[in-house]
This record gives C-alpha cells, structure tokens and sequence, in this order.
C-alpha cells in the first residue's frame, strides 16, 4: 500500500511547513490516474499525523478528472483509465494532459489569536 508512505510524507512535509504551528487544515490534489487511491489516503491521515503538528487536521482532497489527447486525430477527451481508447478514432495510447496530479495545495495553521 504506497498510499501509506505517500500520506507520511505529505504530513511530513506539511508539518516542516508549519514551522511548528498547529495545522487545522490540509488540502490535496489527486488525480484519477495518479494510481493513488484517494480513499486510502484519507484512511491513513489520521494515523500519518498522529503526534505531529498536523494532528487533528482536517483533510480535504480534491480530485481531479482524467484527460487525454489523442496522438492520431488529436481529440482531447475524458478518460476513466489509463487505457482509455479515443472517441473519435478508437486508437489507445493517449497522451494524458490531466488526471496525474499529486499535489498539496494548501495547509491552514491556527492563528494566535485561536491559541488559548
């Protein structure tokens, strides 16, 4: 399961990040052909951030879809997989323009005036 070190290191980042601030707030860009399974990254978060300044944060992952481009006809057309053949011309093997993303994009600390 590579979704467990890749939630360690997203945490492990984010917390060096942080500059030892508590983190409320993570969000992550997940791409559907990434072969990261969302899911079990959102499974092992909390774990992941067990002890650290990332405990207790909320995880938001926004995924995002698959596209490609055909090499034939140049058709620009939502794939699902990584195998997806073309609507137009049915030819596989697409180049894929979006849909590979693993990204943090965000992270919220907590602001002093929060800290009791």
């Amino acid at each position: 399961m590579h979704e467990l070190t890749i939630t360690r290191r997203i945490v492990d980042a984010v917390a060096a990040r942080a500059e030892g601030r508590d983190v409320t707030k993570v969000t992550v860009e997940i791409g559907r052909l990434s072969g990261v399974v969302a899911d079990a990254v959102a499974f092992c978060f909390d774990v992941c951030a067990e002890g650290t300044a990332v405990e207790d944060a909320e995880l938001e992952i926004v995924e995002t879809a698959g596209r490609g481009r055909c090499h034939a006809c140049a058709t620009d057309f939502a794939m699902t997989t990584l195998y997806d053949a073309c609507p137009a011309c049915g030819r596989r093997g697409a180049e894929r323009i979006a849909g590979e993303e693993l990204n943090i994009l965000s992270f919220e600390v907590q602001s002093e005036r929060e800290v009791a």
